[in-house]
C-alpha cells in the first residue's frame, strides 16, 4: 500500500509527466505501435536535451556561470535586473534555441531573486522569460524546433525568413519592456540586496570547467550546424562526463527527458493515423493560423507543425501560429514544460501556483499579439 501511495504521490507532484504518459498511452490505442513509430520519434532533440542537461549540471556544480552572476550582481534595481535576465533569454534563444536559453537563465533567476529576498517576483519574471524565449527565438530558422522544420520545408532564404519574422520579434521586445515596467510600477527603483561575495573557483575544478565549456561549444555546434552526426556528439559528451565527473549523471533531470519522450510518442502516433490525417486535409487549408495555435494546445507546436504542414496553403499562417501557440498554455510549447519543470524542482508542490501565474501573464501577452499576428499572415513568404 505504501508503494502505491508513493507512486501516486510522485505522479501528483509531476503533473506534466503524468499528463505526458497518459497522452502517450491513449495515442497508442488510437494508432497501434510498430517499428515505424520508433523512427518517427525526434531522437535528435532528446539527445541534444540530454547533452545540455548533463553539461549544465556540470556548470552548476563547478560554478561556471560565476562571471554572469557577477555581472548580474552589479545590477542594483529589480527593474534593471529583470530586464537583463529577460532579454538575456530573448537574445540567446535566437542562437541556442528557446529551451536551452531557459535552462541557462531560469535557474540563475531563481538563485538571484532568492538570495536577494525577492522570491515573490520569481514567477512573473520567469513567465516573462518564457515569453522572451518563445518570441525571441522566432526570428531565426534555428531558434526553435518548429522553425527549423518549417524553414527546411520552405524555399526561402535565411534573410527573407528573418525579415518576415522581424515584426513579431521587435513588437514582442517592446511589449516585454512594458510588462516589466507594469510589474514594478509601484517602485521602478526598487532595490535588490545582492551578495557581493561569491563562491570562488576551486583550482582542482579548473580542468572540469574547461571540459564543460568545450562540451557546451560542441552542443551549440550540433544545434547550429544541424549535423546529421549528432549522435556522435551525444557519445562524446557522455564519455567526457564519465571521465570528468561521473557523479553529474545522478543530478540530471531524467523526468524531463521522459516527459519529452512521451509527448513525441503521442505526436508521432497521432500524425501516422490515416483517418486523422484525412480529416485535417479538409479543414486546415485557409485556417492555418488558428489551427496551428489550437492543435498546439493538444500536442505542442513542434508536432503540430509537422502534422499540419502537408495540408497547409499559407506558410505564414502556419509558422506565425506555431510561434504564438506557446503563449496560450504550457502544452503549446515544450520550452514551457522545461520552465515548469525547473520551477517545481526548486519549489516542490507549487505546480498549480506556477500554472496560475503563467496563464495570467501569457494570456495577457497573447491577447495583445494574436490579432495583429493574424493580419500579418497575409504577407506571403514567397
Amino acid at each position: 500500500m505504501s508503494m502505491i501511495k508513493k507512486v501516486f504521490g510522485f505522479l501528483k507532484k509531476e503533473l506534466m509527466l503524468t499528463l505526458a504518459v497518459l497522452a502517450a498511452v491513449v495515442s497508442l490505442f488510437i494508432t497501434p505501435p510498430d517499428l515505424g513509430l520508433i523512427g518517427e520519434i525526434d531522437w535528435r532533440t532528446l539527445g541534444t536535451l540530454l547533452m545540455m542537461l548533463c553539461v549544465l549540471e556540470g556548470f552548476k556544480k563547478e560554478n561556471v556561470l560565476r562571471p554572469v552572476i557577477g555581472l548580474a550582481s552589479n545590477i542594483k534595481t529589480m527593474t534593471a535586473l529583470s530586464l537583463f535576465l529577460i532579454f538575456g533569454v530573448f537574445f540567446t534563444s535566437m542562437f541556442v534555441t528557446n529551451d536551452v536559453s531557459l535552462i541557462i537563465f531560469v535557474p540563475l533567476t531563481i538563485m538571484l531573486f532568492r538570495a536577494g529576498g525577492k522570491e515573490k517576483y520569481i514567477l512573473p519574471v520567469i513567465t516573462m522569460e518564457n515569453i522572451a524565449a518563445i518570441r525571441g527565438s522566432l526570428l531565426t530558422p534555428f531558434g526553435s524546433p518548429q522553425n527549423l522544420f518549417l524553414y527546411g520545408q520552405a524555399d526561402v532564404s535565411v534573410w527573407r525568413f528573418m525579415l518576415h519574422m522581424l515584426p513579431l520579434n521587435v513588437s514582442s521586445a517592446v511589449l516585454l519592456v512594458i510588462f516589466v515596467l507594469v510589474l514594478y510600477r509601484k517602485n521602478l527603483k526598487e532595490e535588490i540586496a545582492q551578495s557581493r561575495e561569491q563562491e570562488p573557483w576551486s583550482r582542482e575544478g579548473r580542468v572540469r570547467r574547461i571540459v564543460y565549456l568545450v562540451l557546451f561549444a560542441v552542443i551549440i555546434f550540433v544545434i547550429v550546424s544541424r549535423t546529421r552526426f549528432w549522435y556522435i556528439a551525444v557519445g562524446v559528451v557522455i564519455i567526457a562526463i564519465l571521465i570528468a565527473d561521473i557523479r553529474i549523471f545522478a543530478r540530471v533531470d531524467y523526468v524531463l527527458l521522459v516527459t519529452f519522450l512521451c509527448f513525441f510518442i503521442f505526436s508521432s502516433s497521432i500524425a501516422s493515423n490515416p483517418q486523422i490525417a484525412g480529416a485535417l486535409k479538409n479543414v486546415v487549408a485557409g485556417n492555418e493560423y488558428w489551427w496551428s495555435i489550437g492543435l498546439s494546445q493538444i500536442i505542442s507546436n513542434v508536432p503540430s507543425s509537422i502534422v499540419l504542414y502537408p495540408f497547409s496553403e499559407n506558410f505564414a499562417g502556419l509558422i506565425y501560429g506555431a510561434d504564438t501557440a506557446g503563449l496560450v498554455s504550457i502544452i503549446g510549447s515544450l520550452a514551457s514544460v522545461i520552465n515548469y519543470r525547473i520551477y517545481v524542482r526548486e519549489y516542490p508542490g507549487q505546480g498549480k501556483k506556477f500554472l496560475k501565474v503563467f496563464t495570467l501573464v501569457s494570456w495577457a501577452f497573447f491577447a495583445i499579439v494574436v490579432v495583429p499576428g493574424y493580419f500579418l499572415t497575409r504577407w506571403s513568404f514567397f
